[in-house]
């Protein structure tokens, strides 16, 4: 009788040890589940100024996302508009977190005369989307974090480099003057946008 149920026993023993298994593997994942929970809302904290960053004396405030921030911003207007014509704007409304490059009106005004109006037609759609796509990092990047040599994988694929200098943030590809970031760390929903003096463009392939 006692070999019968030696199986049996064996196997009910089994069962509560991979149970009692479960149970703490799952309370170990809920625990640095809560853990990130709690540095990202920290992190947050740290970045977002409620009464938000002021650009063309507009407040970009952390509850509007990028591209609604940006809408309320004049001397990015281009931008908006160009994000609109590659066909980015619920790309850059979601989730994310997004770290965006944006460069001003005048920053475009730099560009070869025409050049923002070949951009604009529907037959340089994906040129367009390529160039503003080198602004934009996956991840949300403070200019804190942003270290003098640093390289950052943009989103259409090429390297931007990091310059800081005499405490001044400048990003480029490596080739062509680097642009300079004239207002940091305006913190939206869906992650943060530093307003750049030039347009950069993707290394020549």
């Amino acid at each position: 009788m006692k070999k019968q149920f030696a199986p049996l026993l064996a196997a009910l023993a089994t069962s509560l040890m991979l149970a009692s298994c479960s149970t703490e593997t799952k309370t170990e994942t809920e625990v640095v589940a809560t853990d990130m929970e709690a540095t990202m809302e920290g992190d947050s904290s740290r970045m977002a100024k409620p009464e938000g960053v002021m650009v063309d004396g507009v407040a970009m405030t952390a509850d509007k996302d990028i591209v609604d921030n940006a809408a309320g911003a004049s001397s990015v207007s281009t931008l908006v508009s160009a994000v609109k014509a590659a066909g980015l704007v619920e790309t850059l409304k979601g989730a994310g977190p997004f770290t965006v490059f944006a460069p001003t009106n005048a920053a475009f005004d730099k560009l070869p005369k025409g050049a923002v109006a070949g951009l604009m037609e529907p037959a340089s759609k994906a040129k367009l989307a390529g160039v503003l796509t080198y602004h934009v990092i996956a991840g949300r990047l403070v200019a804190a974090d942003l270290k003098d040599g640093q390289e950052l994988t943009t989103v259409n694929g090429e390297k931007l480099k990091v310059t800081v200098k005499d405490g001044m943030v400048m990003v480029g590809n490596g080739k062509d003057a680097p642009a300079t970031v004239q207002i940091a760390d305006v913190i939206s929903s869906n992650g943060v946008t530093h307003v750049i003096d030039s347009v950069i463009l993707p290394p020549a392939k």
